[in-house]
């Protein structure tokens, strides 16, 4: 839509649904169960609100209609965009026959298409593990969890990222018993270790079981249930579930044999080789998103689509590496931007770091949350922000403040005295700024 938007002729191809893994099988169909999930929790707690609520089982079968709902109504906003920009949609699967040319096949016949540039943005699909029994019946990943027609009594979720962890926590909120496996130490081994700490604190107490440092040996099918041979920190023992979720990262789809005969450069992970420019080895034809590897982000992959599109014709755009947020949409949630306190000292950059606890915001009370906290680091010498992390309620709303201010280069200071509304939960972020200068006047310490 931008490349129509500058003026250029489009051709879009397209094998499966408008929208790709985030709409169709990712961010928005698990954020429309998250949210039944939640409701129903909240349900479950009226009476704290003064509210005498008879909750019985969630109808699973309706929550899953609304996620439908969703799905298709943002599907058919993307076709109508699609038409009024005049782009030429080819439902079918390109095959690149050289740096000029694909054919596209489609159900009723093929046809090739010449173009000058080429955006490669093919995806990436759910990785599944070597071990042995992983393809018995009722092993999924998130594309199959997501089709699920009932509430499994018990599901065992192998990996402890952000997938599998929206996966627990919606789950848990309607019933299942869920425990998950993760071979690291921690939950989100990527993220800051305070943050990390608490938020497996607050999912245990909410009633998830975890099992880390641990890691699955065997699955196979065994009285109608799955029977799981692990080892739990070097321990031998075995769990019984209906089913068994891998969430263990995903495969990108760039070892095709197009890609492969062309000589287009990839790495040893088969993420697609690019320059700043977001252009590959082979002149005019581009890549963005899953297809690069790296942040396999949704958002990460717009940016960069973006890129390419004007750098193919004739901009310059660069995507801005240090401001990616990322966000886990747990209760609480979980966002972040730029880098942590742990990296930037393994880095070597001398950093200070500002805390601000939600128990002492008042907007956050009247929510009845008092869990999670804001972190930002900043560079000791300048007091620049390098990075934020939080965890409480609307974090993924609350860290575009952060990006911005990386994105930028802002001083702490600036964030501290800028005028935050009253009560609010961003009113922790200037909190956290004025910590990590000495002006915090709700942080004792």
């Amino acid at each position: 839509m931008r490349a129509a938007q500058l003026g250029a002729e489009v051709v879009l191809v397209e094998e499966r649904e408008l929208g790709g893994v985030c709409l169709n099988r990712g961010c928005i169909p698990t954020k429309a169960l998250l949210k039944n999930s939640e409701v129903a929790y909240l349900c479950h707690g009226a009476k704290e609100y003064g509210i005498d609520a008879l909750v019985s089982d969630m109808d699973w079968q309706s929550a899953w209609l609304r996620k439908e709902r969703v799905v298709k109504n943002l599907r058919l906003g993307l076709e109508h965009l699609i038409t009024e920009q005049k782009i030429v949609l080819l439902r079918g699967r390109g095959e690149i026959l050289n740096p000029r040319e694909l054919t596209v096949y489609m159900e009723d016949g093929r046809v090739k298409v010449s173009f000058s540039k080429l955006i490669i943005t093919v995806g990436s699909d759910p990785s599944l593990p070597n071990i042995p029994g992983i393809h018995c019946l009722g092993v999924i990943t998130s594309n199959e969890a997501l089709e699920l027609q009932e509430v499994p009594k018990s599901l065992v979720i192998v990996g402890a990222g952000a997938v599998g962890l929206e996966f627990a926590h919606i789950f848990n909120n309607v019933g299942s018993k869920v425990t998950v496996i993760e071979a690291e130490d921690s939950i989100l081994p990527q993220e800051d270790e305070e943050i990390t700490k608490e938020l497996l604190k607050i999912l245990k107490r909410r009633g998830i079981g975890f099992k880390l440092a641990s890691t699955v040996k065997e699955i196979h099918e065994k009285h109608g249930l799955l029977e799981i041979s692990m080892t739990d920190k070097n321990k031998e023992m075995v769990i019984n579930t209906d089913k068994v979720l891998m969430a263990v990262g995903r495969k990108l789809r760039t070892a095709t044999p197009d890609i492969i005969n062309l000589g287009i450069k990839t790495d040893s992970k088969g993420a697609i080789l690019v320059n700043e420019r977001m252009e590959t080895s082979i002149e005019g034809i581009y890549a963005a998103g899953d297809a690069i590897g790296g942040k396999l982000l949704a958002h990460l992959a717009y940016s960069e689509g973006f890129a390419a599109v004007e750098n193919a014709l004739g901009f310059g755009t660069r995507v801005h590496y240090d401001a990616v947020p990322s966000c886990v949409y747990t209760q609480p949630e979980v966002a972040a931007v730029g880098i942590h306190e742990r990296e930037a000292r393994k880095r070597g950059i001398p950093v200070k770091v500002g805390r601000s606890d939600f128990r002492h915001n008042g907007r956050a009370l009247t929510l009845n949350t008092r869990e999670g906290f804001v972190k930002v680091v900043i560079r000791a010498d300048d007091h620049v922000i390098i990075g934020g992390q939080i965890l409480g309620p609307e974090a993924s709303e609350m860290i575009s403040e952060l990006t911005l201010a990386i994105t930028l280069g802002v001083k702490a200071e600036v964030l501290a005295r800028m005028i935050h509304p009253h009560p609010t939960l961003s009113e922790a972020i200037m909190e956290a700024c004025g910590d990590a200068i000495g002006m915090a006047i709700h942080q004792v310490k």
